[in-house]
């Protein structure tokens, strides 16, 4: 494994301040309360709604739950409708501590505000960001977020998968109820992207991937997904080190191709990498596990089996995200590809596919590209058979671990990777 410190940038940043300060300027990228103060401590991935079954929300009050992975002293949130096609309206919204299923902690809420002002109009392909409010938020535990929607919303821009139960009001304004009346659960994430809090100091990893890093087949509301274990880990094994982690994880998402034929899949990496991992709050570190959906969609449904890649034409797209993470001081962890001989999906899986799958991962482990490799593909496949999962991480389907093989994922991933240092772009 390699990673890349960088002491003369921070020596050059510490010269840059005491030259500001002899100035008597201000500097703006370390002021008290800046962008360096905050870190992302959760997050997903939106995708566009499936066609047909798009939600629409009419004066409804939704109480997203959400899981975090760091503590802070304020919080604020990040919605989005970059997906949507219309102006989208929150009339109010809404954090606190949750109590139990839709119920909040008496006292913790805190009304949110965009800008000063209590509702918000978000433009067609935008994203907004709430203004800080003051709540310490512990690690490790849930929250409520709540958005009225006071006219006609379409949830164009939503995380589809959630594996986490949210709850959906009759009509009105419910976001500071504390005993919320619930009309009906769904298990989704409408709008909601990110939740960062105030952590001076703290740094933020991206889990970038498709339905393994997303959590398919793990236990609904139990937060068993890898990156949440790995959360778990980071903070009774590096209590030293502040590290949020952001799961951007797609099901069906794939590196180098949009998903044609099924929008909920979510844009290629390539093409969603600025968004999913740039604009993450405090981003220091991405753990990039994509590629198998490349691999094994073509000549499944309607995706033709000519858009089946090479190895070559995958390592192309991994030199593509290893470039744009240096390019902003990002380290990039790469993971190897996962078992998947025998998945119940036809034609997912044939020898020639798994071929290109070894021809990946041997690249992977051998070229030194990334600043370290994850080996996934050896924490969970069959010492007896290598070409697939082992039973006791296999969720049923033969591709996707179930609740013991994500921990098996999260043993894997060393903890020294995350020492809070920034890598120098290269």
């Amino acid at each position: 494994m390699k990673t890349t410190f960088a002491p003369a940038r921070r020596k050059l940043l510490a010269a840059t301040l005491a030259l500001a300060a002899l100035a008597g300027m201000p500097f703006a990228h370390g002021a008290p309360g800046s962008n360096q103060d905050w870190a992302g401590t959760w997050g997903t991935a939106p995708a566009d709604a499936a066609p047909k079954t798009l939600e629409t929300f009419t004066n409804q009050t939704l109480r997203l739950i959400v899981h975090t992975s760091i503590g802070g002293s304020k919080v604020r949130i990040r919605l989005s409708n970059e997906l949507g096609t219309a102006p989208l309206r929150i009339g109010a919204a809404h954090v606190a501590l949750r109590a139990g299923g839709a119920e909040i902690v008496a006292d913790t809420g805190r009304a949110l505000t965009f800008g000063g002002r209590p509702a918000v109009v978000i433009p067609p392909g935008a994203p907004v960001l709430s203004d800080p409010v003051d709540l310490v938020v512990p690690a490790r535990a849930d929250l409520t977020v709540s958005l009225h929607l006071p006219g006609e919303a379409q949830a164009s821009t939503v995380h589809g998968n959630a594996f986490q139960t949210s709850y959906v009001s009759g009509p009105g304004n419910f976001t500071a109820t504390a005993a919320f009346p619930t009309q009906r659960t769904i298990t989704s994430w409408p709008f909601l992207t990110a939740v960062d809090v105030m952590a001076p100091g703290a740094a933020t990893i991206v889990a970038l991937g498709d339905s393994i890093t997303d959590g398919s087949n793990t236990t609904v509301d139990t937060n068993r997904r890898w990156p949440d274990v790995l959360a778990r880990r980071l903070q009774t094994g590096r209590p030293d080190v502040k590290v949020g982690i952001v799961n951007r994880g797609i099901g069906g998402n794939r590196l180098l191709r949009d998903p044609g034929e099924w929008p909920p899949f979510g844009r290629a990496v390539l093409a969603r990498f600025d968004r999913d991992v740039l604009a993450t709050t405090g981003v220091r570190h991405v753990v990039l596990l994509i590629g198998i959906n490349d691999i094994g969609h073509p000549g499944t449904g309607s995706m033709p089996a000519a858009e089946g890649p090479s190895a070559e034409d995958l390592i192309a797209g991994y030199r593509q995200v290893i470039a744009r993470a240096r390019a902003h001081g990002i380290a990039i962890h790469g993971a190897t590809l996962t078992p998947f001989e025998g998945t119940v999906f036809p034609g997912y899986y044939t020898a020639p596919k798994e071929a290109v799958r070894q021809a990946v991962n041997k690249w992977m482990r051998e070229s030194g590209e990334f600043d370290s490799v994850i080996d996934f593909d050896r924490a969970l496949r069959d010492p007896a058979r290598p070409t697939r999962l082992q039973a006791k991480y296999d969720s049923g389907d033969h591709l996707h671990p179930n609740d013991a093989g994500m921990a098996a994922m999260a043993e894997a991933v060393p903890l020294q990777l995350f020492g809070g240092a920034k890598v120098a772009p290269r």
